[in-house]
């Protein structure tokens, strides 16, 4: 379910951001963006095969491997292999329909 919550991302820069099982995005004209909603689909699949807490614990723990690595909040981010791999697809609107479940990993050791 896609929700636009201005409120909730007012301050941020956040365009949008998945929290199983919803896409919220911070513009209702976001709600035409494919790529974005692409990118946070991806994220909703990752989430799945992670039983959802599994994702949040392993984003969590990678994000800080990354920051405590680089020094930079946006690399850190950046480096995150969920990241990776929704911003590498997001612009193949059916990577969904042939992606490989944990396909996560393969950006884990590029």
């Amino acid at each position: 379910m896609i929700l636009v919550c201005q409120r909730l991302l007012k301050n941020t820069k956040i365009s949008g951001i998945t929290l199983f099982p919803f896409i919220i995005l911070k513009k209702p004209e976001y709600l035409h963006d494919q790529i974005l909603i692409n990118h946070e689909k991806i994220h909703l699949r990752q989430q799945v095969e992670l039983l959802v807490i599994f994702f949040y614990i392993w984003y969590v723990i990678e994000y800080y491997y990354w920051y405590f690595k680089l020094k930079d909040h946006f690399l850190a981010y950046k480096s995150i292999s969920f990241e990776r791999e929704a911003y590498a697809m997001e612009d193949d609107l059916n990577y969904l329909d042939s992606r490989k479940v944990w396909n996560f990993f393969k950006y884990i050791l590029d």
